[in-house]
Formats: structure tokens, C-alpha cells, sequence
């Protein structure tokens, strides 16, 4: 009796898996979510597997081998195709171990190669204040980089190593603009030191918008839930063909390591701010100069406000290009149930003609600007909407 519990285990896998298989294919399947037990599913799978249809000629009970070879043959197949992508990308991927200026301690990362004259994409804080940056190839090559330049509000820097050509493999961009939510995501890095680590999830959200020390915004993040780690910072995320579509660069944690909540800089991003590093070694990034609160319904009843959302401006830099164009900023504080909130002041409701819904919706209109360029503001000021325009200046330097 013994023999047979093998048998009987493997049918009832067969009877889940060819259930499932039939759940998520045909027309009119319930979601995942809603499919059975297992043990129901063993239950009904004589009555789910009379509705296989079968080819002409085919005996019916032969289906259930077939469904699983197919099972087995997709298995593979995604095997394969991640095989093959981190044999191709790896050789790309470089560990990076930093010396600090003051010589007290350093820190490691990752990077990837851009182009074949040993330009290396890597995150700002992996390289902010080196003393020495060691670069480690596949191949166990170590080589001294020198920093080319650093955009510190988008958190990216461009080093260069003076290599052999076949140790300079380039990889392929991407584009972050097309990313959807569900799509496969694909890490490579040095997670904990742990050198050509490939970590595996899906684009969990996209357009996020995170708050630096420095008081400025990450805008248009990608959020994944493959695994990133300390050390992972500066490495490429892929897609399921190889393609970079972001640079890994924090995580949400309460312990330090993985929970789950990766964001990425995306390869858009890499793409405008890189060359500008390159050539000049830094990137303008476009100012409007106002600090703001965002609105939301509740917010907006306390206040008295007409808008329930859009930015309300709380401060406007002195000589700043909102300052020049006479916005105006919040004059007065008012108590509502026991907190202090500006009272006064415009609130910007939308950016050349598209709505501002928020704080992180301005940033992210913004970081599609460029310094010198004049943008319009829809303002809403004493109860009247008005437009005023702005030419956007470089962010100071912090």
C-alpha cells in the first residue's frame, strides 16, 4: 500500500496543475484567486478533464501526460530563457569596492557597462565621496576608475575604467517609458558582496516618487518586488530580454535587507542624464524654486480652500524663477484642531496645460523639463485661476 502513495500523489498534482492550467486559459475561467483546493480539485478533475479538447485520433487518456510534458516544457523554456539572459548581461555587471576620501571605512556596490570606451553607470551615493573606486570584471579583472561625473538628485554617476576591449561589453537600453505593471523584472548584482547575484520578481508599480535627505525627489521610480540588497545599488534591472530598464537604488526596509520593496532610477532617466555626465560632468537639473503642500479634500475643506487638489505654495525662494515671476507664497499660519497649516498663498493646479494633482505630480512634470525652458503655470489665486509662466533655472547646488 505504501508503493502507491507516490502514485496517488502525483495524479493529484497532475489533477491541480491541469485544473489550474484551465482556470487562467479558457474563456470565461475564474481568476486565480477563486480556484479550489486541492483537494476539491482532486474531487472534480475527472469532470475538468473530460473537457480537454483533444485531437483527432487522440486517447482521452492520454491527456493528462500531455498537459504535464506541456507544463514541464514551459518550465524550461522560462529556465532557459533566464539562463541564457545572465550568461549574455553578467559579463556587463561589475562589482565596485569604494575607499573613502577620509580614509575611515568604504562601501561596495554594483555598475554596468555603457559603451565601449570604459564608461561604467553606476548610483551617486555607491561613489560619493571615494577615495578609490575598484572596478571587478566577471573574470575576476580588478581595475582603479576615476569618476567622470554625478547627478546626485537623480543618484547616478558615470566612472571610466581603462580595460581591454573584450572586457568592455555594453548592455542594451531599454525603454522605462513603455514598462507595465506585471512585467518581469530581473536583477543582477553584488548583493552583500555576494558577486553576479540574478534575482527574479515583476514591476510592482511604477511612477513613484521618493524624498531624499537632500529635500529634493526621486521622480518616476520603478517599485519591484525582486530581491535588492545592500550592494545590489547601482547594478542593472532588466527586462525578460536583457534590456536595462533601471538602476537599482533603495529599498523599504525595516531590517536592512529585502522586504520586498525595491525601487529602481529609470533607464529613461540614465539615458538624459548620462551623456550630460559624460561630457560636461554634471547634469542641470531644472528648478522651479517654491517649497509646497500637497491638497487633498480633507485638507482643503480646513483651509477654505476652492481646489481640493493641486500644490499650495508654502515658500518661494528669494531670486528664484518663482520668485521672478511673482508667484506668490503662503503669508500666514493658522491653527486647525490643534496643527499649524500655511494659509495663503497660490495653489498650482496645473503644469502646460496637464493636471497637478499633488507634490510628487509637479516633481514628476518636472523632471521632463529642461533648464531654460518656460513652463506655464495654472494658478489658482484669490478664488481665480490665473497663468503665469516660469523659465526654469538649474537646482542650486547642495
Amino acid at each position: 500500500m505504501k508503493r502507491d502513495i507516490p502514485v496517488i500523489i502525483t495524479g493529484l498534482l497532475v489533477a491541480a496543475l491541469f485544473s489550474w492550467n484551465l482556470s487562467v486559459m479558457l474563456p470565461g475561467a475564474g481568476s486565480v484567486e477563486t480556484i479550489a483546493p486541492v483537494q476539491a480539485m482532486a474531487e472534480t478533475s475527472s469532470t475538468a478533464l473530460m473537457q480537454v479538447p483533444l485531437a483527432e485520433g487522440q486517447p482521452r487518456e492520454n491527456a493528462p501526460a500531455s498537459a504535464v510534458e506541456d507544463l514541464l516544457a514551459l518550465a524550461e523554456a522560462e529556465e532557459q530563457l533566464l539562463i541564457h539572459l545572465y550568461e549574455r548581461v553578467s559579463p556587463s555587471v561589475v562589482y565596485i569596492n569604494v575607499t573613502l576620501a577620509n580614509g575611515f571605512g568604504g562601501g561596495t556596490g554594483s555598475g554596468f557597462v555603457l559603451d565601449t570606451q570604459g564608461h561604467i553607470v553606476t548610483n551617486n551615493h555607491v561613489v560619493e565621496g571615494a577615495d578609490r573606486i575598484l572596478v571587478h570584471f566577471v573574470d575576476d579583472t580588478a581595475v582603479e576608475a576615476s569618476l567622470v561625473g554625478a547627478d546626485p538628485d537623480n543618484d547616478l554617476a558615470v566612472i571610466r575604467v581603462d580595460v581591454p576591449a573584450n572586457l568592455l561589453k555594453p548592455v542594451e537600453l531599454g525603454d522605462s517609458a513603455a514598462l507595465r505593471v506585471g512585467q518581469r523584472a530581473i536583477a543582477v548584482g553584488n548583493p552583500f558582496g555576494f558577486e553576479q547575484t540574478m534575482t527574479t520578481g515583476i514591476i510592482s508599480a511604477l511612477g513613484r516618487v521618493v524624498l531624499q535627505d537632500s529635500g529634493f525627489s526621486l521622480p518616476k521610480l520603478i517599485q519591484t518586488d525582486a530581491a535588492i540588497n545592500p550592494g545590489n545599488s547601482g547594478g542593472p534591472l532588466l527586462d525578460s530580454q536583457g534590456r536595462v530598464i533601471g538602476v537599482t537604488t533603495l529599498i523599504f526596509s525595516s531590517s536592512g535587507s529585502s522586504a520586498g520593496v525595491g525601487f529602481a532610477v529609470p533607464v529613461d532617466t540614465v539615458k538624459r542624464v548620462a551623456p550630460a555626465l559624460i561630457a560636461t560632468g554634471r547634469f542641470a537639473d531644472p528648478w522651479l524654486g517654491i517649497t509646497g503642500l500637497s491638497l487633498d479634500a480633507e485638507l482643503a475643506e480646513l483651509l477654505a480652500l476652492p481646489v481640493t487638489r493641486g500644490v499650495l505654495v508654502r515658500d518661494v525662494i528669494p531670486g528664484g524663477p518663482s520668485d521672478k515671476a511673482a508667484l506668490r507664497a503662503s503669508d500666514g499660519i493658522i491653527e486647525v484642531e490643534g496643527a499649524l497649516l500655511s494659509a495663503g498663498g497660490d495653489i498650482i493646479v496645473a503644469l502646460d496645460g496637464a493636471a497637478v494633482q499633488d507634490m510628487d505630480d509637479l516633481t514628476t512634470r518636472l523632471s521632463e523639463t529642461t533648464v531654460g525652458q518656460t513652463v506655464a503655470l495654472t494658478i489658482v489665486r484669490d478664488g481665480e485661476e490665473q497663468r503665469i509662466e516660469v523659465t526654469l533655472e538649474e537646482r542650486p547646488a547642495r
